[in-house]
């Protein structure tokens, strides 16, 4: 059975194992009593186990079996809680976490078998109240679900089996060419979840050493799953019968395997004998012991030459329905477009009704899609207060994280980009924001144990993401001294510029002001990721903070990448689409009112100075209107900062397709790609970031 086609479904559902593992051992950790968590958890262990089973991931398997044990222990109150067990069953969560990103990379789990790990959880079963010594046995061997079973003729089922005529010929004839007949009963771990692909992996074993000649249950009732958690087989092969068990037992959920070999038989002349022979009464009585560890693995995955990617999304079956709905109403739009267009004049006429109706629907379903494409920030956000834990015990700091806003939904393609700037975020506010010194937190009247915020909430087409602390907040002397001491900037420079304007010198490439270089900050790598990819994303970075009182960064993202509403303008002889989201206002200038500050041009709009941009200038064209014609200006902004582009002409407001150009433009940042218009004509799309 190629298990490679269930990888992806696999790998989503393994992370969503995985992150409500992390969530409830988080909440079991502050109610160690609270037995609804405790069976969540080993419910969630049991899933993991049966998956990696299935996928014939034998080390990630072992592993979870064993988190399994300990939990199956807690939850029958035999073992209680602690920290010690906390902190072994995040070291477990890491390395299921390592095996599934070594699954994504190549398609193969990897060799490490985190035996420290398992010998720890298997300690925690063994160092409790004394047991006697068959549960102390089972507490030692937790990969099996009960003590080997011994191979007596209770357990050798194959003996019961009846042979036909047919069969005893073929078994005589394999013996007299040197063939070995083997007879095996195979047992099925009760806890499995598909026996009947783990009996089909079984066969898929033993029919690679030879040929299967009888089986019971029959191959169709073990593919219905009409069987107990045993079968029987009579197998030909050249290889003994601690290969066949050997085999047999590579499967993983496979408890034991016994059998032996059948002495020759003959198919008796006798008319009156019966038609079917007992194994019993030909098999030499030659018990096999169990293989005590299950080697090698018959059914892993074709490994994969490059990573796999999370490439799904799930979906609400309503919005399926409405999604159908719209396809439906758009073809009978087009039929009547159809119908219109080869009718008679009068018909003719009403093409134009036609179309607004499929303008309607087109619309429509344009949202419907978008909404399919939308999911949670939920799966991004969830990792945050585990990682918020580690930072706690690894800096020596108290503090807590605090989210809101977790059901804020993006789409898809940027939700799957958002965590690693995140991530720096709440990373810089844990070393840098929170202050070591509890005295001098107490000193400004905050408690001990410092807060972390993440906040999410959408704004218009936009989503707006938060992550403040009541920490130190940012020394905007300290930031200038350290500007001044690599010339990043010059003294006639730090003397002029405002504290704003300082501190968004952190986002600057390398630029860090921490005092020891840590492996959680303080290399000069985070912010500058932080605001290029937040700026790949066509969103905006701003941080506002206060000496003393803390910080708060502000992510605002746009809610979709794919379809945006825009302004299409001329300048030259070219149209060019500007994202709506930027846009404030459109103004008529007079060329007398564009003034000169330090020898760039700006206007006086209503009290504010706002430098004005020359599209015509940045993307090297001829200006089609004279000089002393109006200006049109369109009032963008990124952030608290405000640009005036000036354009020839507006054409009108336009729902865009946005295209990538990629590597074509990797050196302008001024455009952030393109779209196609309806007369098939290409307009390029003006990142306003980029420009401002």
């Amino acid at each position: 059975m190629d298990v490679s086609q269930y990888l992806e479904v696999f790998i989503d559902e393994t992370n969503e194992h995985l992150q409500n593992l992390n969530t409830s051992i988080l909440d079991l950790e502050q109610n160690p009593e609270d037995m609804d968590t405790v069976n969540e958890i080993f419910r969630a262990a049991h899933s993991l186990k049966g998956m990696a089973g299935t996928m014939g991931y034998k080390r990630m398997q072992d592993l979870t079996h064993a988190m399994e044990n300990v939990f199956s222990k807690v939850r029958d109150g035999e073992i209680k809680v602690n920290s010690a067990m906390i902190d072994t069953i995040f070291q477990c969560l890491d390395a299921i976490q390592e095996y599934l990103d070594n699954i994504q990379g190549g398609g193969d789990e990897g060799t490490n078998d985190n035996a420290a790990i398992i010998k720890s959880l298997n300690g925690f079963l063994s160092g409790e109240a004394p047991a006697d010594d068959a549960e102390a046995e089972e507490s030692e061997a937790p990969a099996a679900a009960k003590a080997a079973p011994s191979s007596s003729d209770g357990r050798n089922k194959w003996k019961d089996i009846n042979l036909t005529e047919e069969q005893i010929d073929v078994i005589d004839a394999a013996k007299k060419s040197g063939k070995k007949v083997i007879g095996l009963t195979v047992y099925v771990q009760e806890a499995c979840i598909l026996k009947s692909a783990r009996a089909f992996l079984v066969f898929k074993a033993l029919e690679e050493l030879g040929e299967i000649i009888v089986s019971v249950p029959s191959t169709q009732d073990i593919e219905d799953e009409k069987f107990e958690y045993e079968f029987s087989v009579i197998l030909i092969t050249d290889s003994d019968v601690d290969a066949a068990i050997k085999a047999a037992k590579g499967v993983s959920e496979i408890e034991d395997a016994v059998g032996g070999y059948l002495e020759d038989v003959e198919a008796s002349d006798n008319e009156e004998k019966a038609e079917e022979t007992s194994v019993a009464d030909t098999v030499e009585n030659k018990d096999v012991p169990a293989v005590a560890a299950h080697e090698g693995q018959n059914n892993k995955p074709a490994e994969k030459k490059k990573p796999v990617v999370n490439r799904t999304v799930r979906v609400d079956i309503e919005k399926l329905d409405d999604l159908m709905n719209l396809v439906s109403e758009l073809i009978t739009a087009k039929n009547s477009l159809v119908s219109a267009a080869t009718a008679d004049n009068e018909a003719a006429n009403d093409v134009g009704e036609h179309i607004e109706y499929l303008e309607n629907v087109t619309t429509s379903l344009h949202e419907s899609v978008m909404k399919v494409r939308m999911v949670p920030i939920e799966s991004v956000v969830n990792k945050f207060p585990r990682m918020i834990r580690d930072l706690q015990k690894k800096l020596g700091k108290k503090m807590e994280l605090y989210m809101s806003g977790e059901e804020t939904e993006l789409d898809r393609t940027v939700v799957d980009e958002i965590g690693d700037p995140l991530m720096h975020l709440l990373r810089n506010s844990a070393d840098h924001g929170i202050e070591s010194d509890v005295a001098l937190r107490k000193e400004r009247g905050k408690p001990e144990e410092g807060s972390i915020f993440l906040d999410a909430y959408q704004d218009g087409n936009n989503v707006v993401i938060e992550v403040r602390d009541d920490g130190n907040g940012i020394d905007v002397e300290a930031v200038k001294a350290k500007a001044l001491e690599r010339g990043t900037i010059t003294e006639e420079q730090a003397n002029q510029m405002s504290d704003k304007e300082i501190i968004n010198l952190l986002f600057l490439p390398s630029f860090s002001t921490a005092k020891v270089v840590s492996d959680i900050s303080g290399r000069g790598v985070g912010l500058d990721v932080v605001k290029s990819k937040i700026e790949s994303l066509s969103g905006e970075v701003d941080v506002k903070s206060t000496l003393g009182v803390g910080s708060t960064w502000t992510i605002r993202l746009p809610l979709t990448l794919a379809i945006i509403q825009s302004l299409m303008v001329v300048v030259g002889d070219e149209k060019y689409a500007i994202p709506l989201g930027n846009i404030q206002t459109i103004e008529s200038i007079r060329p007398d009112e564009v003034k000169a500050v330090q020898q760039k041009e700006v206007i006086n709009l209503r009290g504010n100075i706002i430098p004005i941009i020359r599209l015509n200038e940045i993307l090297d064209c001829q200006s089609a209107k004279a000089e002393d014609e109006d200006l049109v200006v369109v009032i963008v902004k990124k952030g608290d900062k405000q640009a005036g582009l000036v354009i020839d002409e507006l054409t009108g407001q336009q729902e865009i397709v946005i295209k990538s150009l990629g590597k074509y433009i990797q050196r302008s940042k001024v455009i952030s790609g393109a779209t196609i218009l309806g007369n098939g004509e290409v307009a390029l799309i003006i990142d306003p970031n980029a420009l401002i």
